[in-house]
């Protein structure tokens, strides 16, 4: 069997994929697929790697626009072939004009348009030749369109997605140039949002300019506000870590400063190393006022569940989803302590009519009695759910999901 009929079956379908399973099970069979198309390269003859890819890559859209992909596996199958696909190009060297015309189609393809293939990738395959070829016609296409539309307007505009893929194309271009200054002008634009300095950071990093991209990130981070602005500070942390290690204490302060939340704590907690004493009190002090934080920091990041626990109740956590995860780590501590914060989750849960909420209830009294066995609270535990009973005795459900749990 040739390597198209062994992959091109599992990647093309007549079944209807608009069932989210009927679909995955599809995208679980693309996946092997791949799996063997992977395998082939560098290995079989590279024309017919390369062919049966750029084949696979047609069946494969043709499959993802009827498809219901809300799991992603399609579409990662799909992501999967165009990684492939210029690695498969430089070992084939397929006539440069061919590729060019191939990259533009699915560039501009006017049914699948929520994938981009980046011209970097392309460059061994293309060599300066056939690059200058992409150009040309990247350059004609846009042409094409009309004046380009002012970059705030661009998403309202007749073709908006074209210029996005020219807009996308330049800034790949740029980096495939190693043009610093027009990586910065590509990638930074109007330099009005925050993640836009850490696409230039990004793109400077990629062609190693390492100062310069610690230099954005580190504006990107300063200059704004919001999530953004934080993303651009973890990168910004991320390429200290790597190029400039005796500044990340620092900046990891200044961060956490900003943004003082469990991650950023946990972060400092790492980057202050032997010297965290020193930086404790602050930083705990910071999160006091925010429990949440405090509470996740104390359990996830110090792996102290004591702290936690105290913390928890200094500070009055709220949060039913943390008390929940607390209650169960500090239960192999103190298992008997636990108990009202387990009679707490139960009356949350019966707050609300309904068999799942009843389901849960009687898990976690379960759990009750389990940890109550043995010690003074035992006959307690059942005198509360005895006591449940009485109250919801009109809801028939809940008494059958308790009998279904054993209960008394």
């Amino acid at each position: 069997m040739d390597l198209a009929d062994e992959v091109l079956p599992l990647i093309r379908t007549r079944n209807e994929l608009w069932r989210w399973s009927a679909a995955n099970a599809h995208g679980v069979r693309m996946h092997e697929g791949i799996d063997r198309l992977e395998a082939a390269l560098g290995v079989e003859d590279p024309a017919v790697v390369y062919d049966v890819t750029k084949r696979a890559i047609a069946s494969a859209y043709k499959v993802i626009a009827r498809a219901d992909d809300s799991s992603g596996l399609i579409g990662f199958a799909c992501r999967r072939l165009l990684d492939l696909h210029p690695r498969a190009a430089a070992l084939a060297k397929p006539p440069a004009r061919k590729l060019v015309d191939w990259m533009m189609g699915i560039n501009f393809h006017e049914e699948v348009d929520y994938f981009e293939i980046d011209p970097v990738a392309y460059a061994l395959a293309l060599e300066d030749k056939g690059m200058a070829f992409y150009r040309e016609a990247l350059a004609l296409k846009a042409e094409s369109l009309g004046p380009r539309p002012d970059p705030s307007k661009r998403w309202n505009s007749e073709h908006s997605r074209e210029w996005f893929v020219i807009d996308y194309n330049d800034q790949r271009l740029a980096v495939l140039d190693r043009d610093i200054d027009r990586i910065v002008e590509t990638h930074l634009r109007d330099g009005k949002v925050a993640a836009w300095y850490k696409d230039t950071a990004e793109a400077l990093a990629e062609i190693g300019e390492w100062t310069l991209a610690i230099d954005w990130a580190h504006k990107g981070a300063t200059e704004f506000t919001g999530h953004q602005a934080e993303e651009s500070a973890h990168y910004w942390c991320d390429l200290l870590e790597q190029h400039q290690p005796d500044e990340v204490l620092g900046a990891r302060i200044e961060v956490f400063d900003r943004w003082p939340t469990a991650q950023n704590a946990e972060s400092l907690h790492q980057a202050a190393g032997d010297a965290w004493p020193d930086h404790e009190p602050d930083v705990m002090e910071k999160l006091s006022v925010r429990p949440e934080e405090a509470v996740s920091f104390a359990q996830n990041g110090l792996k102290d569940i004591r702290l936690a626990w105290e913390l928890a109740h200094d500070l009055t956590l709220t949060s039913s989803h943390q008390w929940q995860a607390l209650a169960k780590a500090y239960q192999k501590i103190d298992p008997v302590a636990t108990l009202p914060i387990h009679r707490d989750l139960v009356e949350e849960e019966l707050d609300t009519a309904g068999a799942n909420h009843y389901r849960r209830a009687a898990r976690r009294l379960v759990t009750m009695r389990k940890l109550a066995a043995g010690s003074d609270h035992a006959d307690e535990v059942d005198d509360y759910i005895l006591e449940l009973r009485e109250i919801h005795r009109r809801r028939p459900r809940l008494q059958q999901e308790f009998d279904r749990a054993g209960l008394p």
